[in-house]
């Protein structure tokens, strides 16, 4: 039996907080229905989908990249190492591991790239919903710290109403400053 471990990140377009990386490999003896990209998900069905996930697969790892790391590297290059470092840390080495997007981390395990997994390859919509219910969470605390910002509402996503408290209180100490809707924010300042 091949194992294959499904890897996908959250959060890499946001302005605001890590990029979340799940690596799952799920039990083939255990399906589980309902699986789907974690963006067509209401957020009660991927908390629901969440839980499933985390107590039926063979193994699950939860990784961030810091914005210490996302400054520093870029934020593509800061998710495919942390994609590298959620792989890594799973309890059991897979066979393979099909990655939701462009890029494969670098590993020494057999890696495929593909477009839209999460919408298409049960084991990356496992992974997806997982990370996406990870970071969720976080931006929530988030909101308590920040309330001002809506972080509950928008995850950090460049909306009107993020984009307008930017204008108004300037950036707070978890958003990416070297992204340009915050560069151009500053430059004003």
């Amino acid at each position: 039996m091949i194992l294959e471990c499904g890897c996908d990140e959250v959060g890499i377009g946001a302005g605001a907080a890590e990029v979340y990386v799940c690596a799952v490999i799920l039990d083939p003896q255990c399906p589980i229905e309902g699986l789907a990209d974690s963006k067509k998900l209401s957020a009660r069905k991927r908390e629901q989908l969440s839980a499933i996930i985390k107590e039926r697969a063979l193994c699950w790892s939860i990784a961030k990249a810091s914005l210490e790391e996302i400054r520093r590297l870029n934020v593509l290059r800061a998710t495919l190492m942390v994609m590298k470092r959620a792989v890594e840390s799973l309890s059991i080495r897979p066979d393979k591991v099909l990655v939701d997007g462009k890029y494969t981390p670098s590993l020494d395990i057999p890696a495929e790239a593909i477009i839209d997994g999460d919408d298409q390859i049960p084991v990356i919509s496992a992974a997806s919903i997982v990370a996406k219910v990870s970071r969720d969470r976080a931006m929530v605390e988030y909101h308590q710290i920040y309330p001002e910002y809506g972080f509950n509402n928008h995850k950090g996503y460049f909306t009107r109403e993020h984009l307008e408290a930017l204008r108004k209180y300037g950036p707070c100490p978890i958003h990416r400053v070297t992204y340009a809707p915050i560069r151009h924010l500053l430059n004003l300042a």
